[in-house]
C-alpha cells in the first residue's frame, strides 16, 4: 500500500518524538481558567438535560482558541493533544461535566456512545465485565486492548484520577503500520482485508450484530486505522461471522505486540483539568488497570466525548458501515443504540446547523 507522506509524517511519531517535543501539549492561564469557569457557572442547571444546551450560552473567552488549537493537533498533527489547567478546582462534579459538554459544542456534534444513546460518558469503575459479550472498558477498572473509538475526534477531561494505576497510552498507528509492513509485509496485506467486529449488543435496530472492517485503509492519500481486539474477539461468538484465519490471528498478534513496544508507546498520566484529544484514524489507546479510591468523591472519574469535527476529510469507503458516512464535514460515527430519537436527531441537526455542517443525520 502506498500513501503519500506529507499529510501522515506528523502522525508517524515514536514515543521519543513526543518526549522531545512537546508542541502537542497546550496549557490554559488564570485568565483562561477564570472565564471558563464563569461561562460553566452562569449556564449550569443540574435538572437541565445536555441535549437542551445551545453552544451560543457558553462565552468560554481566550482559552478557547488555546483548545481548539489542540483539536487541530490531534485533528490534522501528531493524532494526540493534552490540555491542561482546565478549572477542575472552581467546578463542582457536575459543572465539570458541563464544562467538558460546552467545549464539545464548540468543537463538533457529540456522538452518541452506546445501548442508551448517551452523549458523554462518565468515565469511572461500575462493575462492568470488560470481557464480557457486552462489555465496555470505559465503566470497568481493567486494562484495556489498544483500539479507537467511533468517532473522528475523542476528548477525555479529568476530574479525579485513580488511587494507583489507570495510566494512558498512545501509539501511532502510521508507525503501527510502517512497522508492520516492514516485518511482515504478508502480514500487512491482510489487516488490508476485512476484519469481524462486534458491536457488543448495542446495536441500532437497522443494524446488523457485527460488521466487516479492514485494520488500514487509504483514502485521499490519508492512512487510517480501526483496531479492538475485544471486539474482534466477541464477534468469533456471533452466527454468520466467519472464524479468525490463522494468518488473521498473527497479525492479531503481531500488532497488538507492536503497538506497545516501548519505542513506539507513549504513556502519560492524566491529572485533574487535563483534557486529552486524540484522532481515531491515526493513533491507538489504552490504559492501564487501576485501583480506586474508597471515597465515593475521591473516586477516579473522567468525562469522554465523542465528536464529528466540521472540518473532518473523507474516510475510505470500507469505514460506511461504521461510521453510517464517509464524505467530509457530515455528521458520523458513533454507535447509535436502542434510545435514539426524535429529539436525538433534534440535537444533531441543531449542532450541525450552527457549525455550518450538512443537517442531513444518516
Amino acid at each position: 500500500m502506498q500513501h503519500p507522506r506529507d499529510y501522515d509524517r506528523a502522525a508517524a511519531w515514536r514515543a521519543e518524538d513526543l518526549e522531545r517535543d512537546r508542541g502537542w501539549v497546550f496549557a490554559l492561564g488564570d485568565r483562561d481558567r477564570r472565564q471558563l469557569s464563569a461561562a460553566v457557572k452562569a449556564a449550569y442547571d443540574p435538572e437541565r438535560d445536555l441535549l437542551d444546551y445551545r453552544r451560543e450560552e457558553f462565552d468560554l473567552g481566550p482559552g478557547l482558541a488555546t483548545i481548539a488549537a489542540a483539536a487541530r493537533e490531534a485533528h490534522f498533527g501528531r493524532g494526540v493533544a493534552l490540555v491542561r489547567g482546565l478549572p477542575r478546582d472552581d467546578l463542582d462534579e457536575g459543572e465539570f461535566r458541563l464544562l467538558s459538554w460546552a467545549i464539545g459544542l464548540q468543537l463538533g456534534v457529540a456522538r452518541p456512545q452506546g445501548k442508551a444513546t448517551h452523549y458523554l460518558s462518565d468515565v469511572r469503575a461500575a462493575g462492568m465485565d470488560y470481557r464480557s459479550a457486552g462489555g465496555r472498558g470505559y465503566n470497568s477498572n481493567a486494562r484495556l486492548d489498544f483500539h479507537a473509538d467511533t468517532c473522528d475526534l475523542v476528548t477525555l477531561a479529568c476530574y479525579n484520577k485513580a488511587r494507583a494505576g489507570g495510566q494512558s497510552m498512545a501509539t501511532s498507528s502510521v508507525t503501527a503500520w510502517e512497522v508492520l509492513a516492514a516485518e511482515r509485509p504478508d502480514l500487512a496485506e491482510v489487516a488490508r482485508r476485512p476484519f469481524h467486529f462486534s458491536r457488543n449488543r448495542e446495536e441500532a435496530p437497522d443494524e446488523a450484530p457485527f460488521y466487516p472492517q479492514p485494520l488500514f485503509d487509504v483514502a485521499d492519500g490519508r492512512l487510517f486505522c480501526k483496531w479492538n481486539r475485544n471486539r474482534v474477539r466477541t464477534a468469533q461468538e456471533l452466527a454468520g461471522v466467519p472464524a479468525l484465519t490463522d494468518k488473521q490471528r498473527e497479525t492479531a498478534d503481531l500488532l497488538d505486540e507492536i503497538l506497545r513496544r516501548p519505542g513506539l508507546m507513549f504513556a502519560m498520566w492524566l491529572e485533574p483539568g487535563d483534557m486529552q484529544i486524540m484522532n481515531n484514524h491515526v493513533a491507538l489507546h489504552s490504559r492501564t488497570a487501576f485501583e480506586d479510591f474508597a471515597e465515593p468523591g475521591r473516586r477516579r472519574l473522567l468525562h469522554r466525548l465523542w465528536l464529528a469535527p466540521p472540518d473532518s476529510v473523507r474516510l475510505p469507503e470500507s469505514w460506511r458501515v461504521y461510521f453510517r458516512a464517509v464524505e467530509p464535514g457530515t455528521v458520523r460515527g458513533g454507535f447509535r443504540g436502542h434510545c435514539y430519537d426524535a429529539t436525538r436527531a433534534g440535537f444533531e441537526r441543531r449542532q450541525a446547523a450552527a457549525l455550518g455542517m450538512s443537517t442531513e443525520i444518516v
